[in-house]
Order: C-alpha cells, then sequence, then structure tokens
C-alpha cells in the first residue's frame, strides 16, 4: 500500500536503490544507485533544503513572512522554493547564467523569484552570484541567506536521512561509496554516517570532474553542472565549502566531461533512469572503482537529480554535438582537419602586442582566439574562457601607423570571439556558422577549442 503524507515535506527522502544491471553487466561487484532523483523537487538537495530550513526556524533566524535567499545551480534553489512556499516564505534563487534554463523555469514555477548572475567572474567581483545574493540579503528586511556552501544543516541532513537509509538499504553490505562533490553535503554527511555505523569499514569516493580543484584538477572551466570546484584564474582567495569535509573521501575518481555525459546518457537508454550530468560523473567513478574489487564488495553510486533539468543539454543530441561531445559516424571532414592540424596558438588577455604577434606566427590564417587563461592547457582550453580573437592583421596595422606599441596590452585591439563548431559537426554547418563573416571558427572537441579552422578550408 502506497504512503499517505500530510504534505509534500513528509515525502522527502525514502528513496529506493536500483541496481545497475546492466552498465555493471559482467563485474563481480554489484552496482546500486541511489535514485535521489525521485525526491519531490527531483533531487537530492531537497533533504538539504528542509534540514536547513527547519533549523533556521529552529534558531530564529527565519521567521514567518520572512524572505529565504540562495545563490543555486538551480537543485537547492528548487528544494528551498518547495519548503519554503509551503511554509509560507517568499523565495529569490540566484542561478548561475550556466544553469539550464530548465532549472529556472521550474523555479518560476514553483513560485520563487529568479534572479541570475554570473559565477565566471572573479569571486570578488560584485557581479558574482555569491556577492548578489549576500547583497539582497543585506537590503531586504527579514531576509534569510541558507548559505548552503557553509550551513551545518546541510551535511546533517544526510547524517539523519540518506546515510541510515543507505546502511539499512544494503543490510550493512555497502562497502564502497560513490558521490559527486558540490557544496560537500552530501558526501561529508553521508559518507561520515556510514564510516561511523561500519567502524571505518566503507571505502568512500568522491566522483569529480577532471579539471575540478576537488580532484585535483586546474580549476578550469567544465560542463557538468552542480559538482566539482571551478576557480576563476583572477579570483584572489580560493575559499572551499565548510560543509565540505575533507577527510570523508578516501580517494577521488576524476571523470573526464565526455565519459560523465555519455555515461548519463547510457544511463537513460539501457537502464531506463533519466538522471542529470552528475550522475553520469558518479556512476563512470562507480563503474571504475567495481572494475577493481571483488564478489564480496557492493557499491553504491548517489545520483543527485533528474535528467528532466537537461533536455537541452546532455540529453540533446543538438547540444551534444554543437560543443564536441557527440561525433555521429559517417561525418569525418572537421576530425580529419584535426588530425593534420599544429597545436591551437592561443593568446592570453593580458598579452602585448608583441607577445601576441608572436604567438601569431603558427596560427592558420593569422587568426588566434584570446582567453582568458594563463595558459594553454595540453587538453585544450574550455570554449567559456574564450573571450575574443587576435588577428595577425589588425595588430601589424596599429604597430605600422604609430596607433600602438610592442609593449602595449592586446587588450585594447581584441576582436569579437570566433564562432564555434562541434568536432562532430558537419561542413554544411561549419559554413552557416561561419555566414561569409567570420574569418575562421574555433572547433571544440569536448567542450574545449583544440583547432582554428579558416574559412577557406570549407569552402
Amino acid at each position: 500500500m502506497a504512503a499517505v503524507h500530510e504534505s509534500v515535506l513528509d515525502a522527502i527522502g525514502g528513496t529506493p536503490l536500483f541496481r545497475l544491471a546492466r552498465l555493471g553487466a559482467g563485474l563481480a561487484t554489484p552496482v546500486y544507485a541511489k535514485a535521489e532523483f525521485l525526491n519531490v523537487g527531483g533531487s537530492v538537495k531537497d533533504r538539504a533544503a528542509l534540514s536547513m530550513v527547519l533549523a533556521a526556524e529552529r534558531d530564529g533566524l527565519l521567521r514567518p513572512g520572512g524572505t529565504i535567499i540562495e545563490a543555486t545551480s538551480g537543485n537547492t534553489g528548487i528544494g528551498l522554493t518547495i519548503v519554503g512556499r509551503q511554509r509560507g516564505y517568499r523565495v529569490i534563487a540566484g542561478v548561475s547564467d550556466r544553469s539550464s534554463a530548465e532549472k529556472s523555469d521550474i523555479l518560476r514555477a514553483y513560485g520563487a523569484e529568479v534572479v541570475t548572475a554570473p559565477t565566471t567572474v572573479p569571486a570578488e567581483d560584485p557581479a558574482h552570484l555569491f556577492n548578489v545574493v549576500e547583497r539582497l540579503a543585506r537590503e531586504i528586511p527579514g531576509a534569510w541567506l541558507a548559505n548552503q556552501y557553509d550551513n551545518p544543516a546541510n551535511p546533517d541532513a544526510h547524517v539523519r536521512g540518506t546515510g541510515p537509509e543507505i546502511w539499512e538499504q544494503t543490510g550493512g553490505r555497502i562497502t564502497h561509496f560513490v558521490a559527486g562533490v558540490g557544496t560537500g553535503g552530501t558526501i561529508s554527511g553521508t559518507g561520515g554516517h556510514l564510516k561511523r555505523v561500519s567502524g571505518g569499514e566503507v571505502t568512500v569516493i568522491g566522483a569529480d570532474p577532471e579539471a575540478s580543484l576537488y580532484g585535483g584538477g586546474d580549476g578550469s572551466p567544465y560542463f557538468v553542472e552542480s559538482i566539482g570546484h571551478f576557480l576563476h584564474p583572477d579570483t584572489v582567495e580560493d575559499r572551499w565549502p565548510q560543509a565540505y569535509r575533507r577527510d570523508v573521501a578516501d580517494a577521488f575518481e576524476r571523470v573526464p566531461d565526455r565519459e560523465s555525459l555519455l555515461t548519463v546518457r547510457r544511463l537513460a537508454r539501457e537502464e531506463g533512469i533519466l538522471a542529470g550530468p552528475s550522475s553520469g560523473t558518479a556512476v563512470a567513478a562507480a563503474l571504475r572503482v567495481a572494475r577493481r574489487l571483488g564478489p564480496g564488495d557492493l557499491v553504491v553510486v548517489l545520483l543527485p537529480d533528474s535528467g528532466r533539468s537537461y533536455l537541452s543539454k546532455v540529453h540533446s543530441d543538438d547540444w551534444m554535438r554543437r560543443w564536441g561531445f557527440l561525433e555521429e559516424p559517417g561525418e569525418g571532414a572537421l576530425r580529419s582537419f584535426l588530425d593534420t592540424a599544429g597545436p591551437l596558438a592561443t593568446v592570453t588577455a593580458d598579452a602585448t602586442i608583441g607577445g601576441a604577434l608572436e604567438a601569431l606566427r603558427t596560427a592558420p590564417g593569422g587568426v588566434a582566439p584570446a582567453v582568458l587563461a594563463r595558459a594553454a592547457r595540453p587538453y585544450g582550453v574550455s570554449a567559456t574562457e574564450v573571450v575574443g580573437s587576435v588577428s595577425h592583421a589588425v595588430l601589424a596595422a596599429a604597430l605600422a601607423d604609430g596607433t600602438a606599441k610592442p609593449g602595449d596590452p592586446v587588450a585594447g585591439l581584441l576582436g569579437p570571439a570566433l564562432p564555434t563548431v562541434g568536432v562532430g559537426q558537419s561542413a554544411a554547418e561549419v559554413r552557416e556558422v561561419l555566414g561569409g563573416t567570420y574569418p575562421a571558427a574555433l572547433v571544440l572537441v569536448d567542450g574545449r577549442a583544440v583547432a582554428v579552422l579558416p574559412a577557406g578550408a570549407v569552402r
């Protein structure tokens, strides 16, 4: 008989485990998925939202008629809106401009006011999402900033709920727990509880985007939402969440974006589980872990949210192709170009004109992307770091007519960013993107610029 609840808040938690029988086929170790996307708001963040609101009420921080404010990639905001509106509060959700459009639509549907702001600017920038919501919290009477990153009620939700559920559901047989790290609340609370009840026998594995700082990456941008730790190169002080206990994770599995995104698509098509991209990261990590184990082990991986919030992104073939994550059979034009292209020539946005001209010596067509990154990385520059383009002709002309000197910054002479094309796109699509306007296009592989394709190469 199905449960009967007095409100939707009573239905938060109690999510099932599903064995990943098809993705885990051939493995001696069973892999079970904790289906957090089945919470009422579609994500594990419903648990933290309810815990944080109840704690704020108990501590007198949130009073009747008050306003809940939070910076969110979407999921925590949705949870806070469901809890907040059900309990009579106004809710303002500050959402990253990189979050999927579906999340903002869902927030508005539940009654939240949505404020969009960037996270891809230095942490000290007044326009940064965190600074925007902090300002709103100061200015609005009766406002309470949930501050999920530093709020102890975040991991506590998993100490009291998620961890005990997994232990009971596996009959204490769990040996490895795998989860992504965003605020750190889920892995810290759940993993910490499982370690305690098992006497330290459960191994906790953090699943992390390859570029994320948590697992030892360089902090450059990545394409998996809601987990990992990005660091803008101009940020002065890098603050890690207080909700994240570094001592809980025994090890990290660093997963490239492509592996994450293709894995979550397999999860939908082979297991019937429509989940978000961070679930792809977690499942890819869990399968790696399981391959190293035996029949006496049991892996539980946490799936944080639903794929319904990412239908325009990872679950869209068009989006995957445009960002270079998907290459359809028979489309080899751009891939063939990459096989013969030399290293990508880039110019950092803080370079001098003289330095830029030197870099342009090897640039196809005398054009190169200007990037925010301090240096190009071996696996390419994230497309989100490209801030403009540099032309040999423009720089040389400025030096020739005396309007600029070799030591001057190149920033004042940057042109617009080159259009981007995914490596799986066709030559016809590239020509449409160029439109007879641009001298070249950036070719993306896994969301990173790896080559410049001159317009003449696809005519």
